[in-house]
């Protein structure tokens, strides 16, 4: 986040969505209540709720700054390969990584979210629905870019492949969460490029 010309009062939310950020890559969003979070932030637990809000406000908010680090880190810089195949590969490969170290150390909390939230109605499950969404709609975007520039098969089902892929990465951050198999990267990847020999055009 960039910090010069921020007010006081801004500044002082963007330290409390930070320190909640932390705290969900490492518990969890359930982990975050107005309390914890004042602690982490050194606050009161008036100074969180009256720049945040309610403690789903303060998930969502969390959420949210995962969400832009997120594409800064990720979609942008894939944004930038050729259209088709690269820039699919650079998406992949940036999330697989994102997941695998950097701030996605502990995993994608997208994809923790929604373990936690799945089948629980509400404005924190809302936004783990819209973040996860975008991003199989930027997967199926560049499978049919990567149809139309005759890399990948006519008949490929960009939805499909965007499933698939997605499957990949849920592999991923399951191996390296639960088994703590440092071969997962690795593995994912290789799932990807089998995955485009399959569909690629003739």
């Amino acid at each position: 986040m960039e910090l010069a010309g921020l007010t006081k009062a801004e500044l002082t939310r963007a330290t409390i969505v930070d320190a909640a950020l932390n705290m969900a890559q490492e518990g969890g969003l359930e982990s975050l209540t107005i309390g914890t979070v004042a602690d982490k932030a050194g606050l009161s637990k008036s100074g969180v709720f009256s720049r945040v809000g309610s403690r789903e406000e303060l998930q969502v908010a969390a959420l949210k700054e995962y969400e832009r680090r997120f594409i800064e880190a990720v979609l942008v810089p894939a944004l930038r390969e050729p259209r088709g195949l690269p820039r699919l590969r650079a998406l992949v490969a940036r999330w697989a990584q994102w997941v695998h170290d950097g701030l996605g150390r502990n995993g994608c909390l997208f994809i923790s979210g929604s373990v936690e939230f799945d089948d629980r109605p509400g404005p924190v499950r809302d936004a783990v629905v819209a973040g996860l969404g975008e991003l199989r709609r930027h997967l199926a975007r560049n499978v049919r870019q990567a149809v139309d520039e005759g890399q990948l098969a006519k008949a490929t089902d960009p939805d499909q492949v965007a499933f698939e892929l997605s499957a990949i990465v849920l592999g991923l951050h399951n191996d390296l969460r639960l088994f703590r198999d440092e071969r997962a990267l690795r593995r994912a990847l290789a799932a990807f490029d089998r995955l485009m020999t399959d569909r690629a055009a003739r």
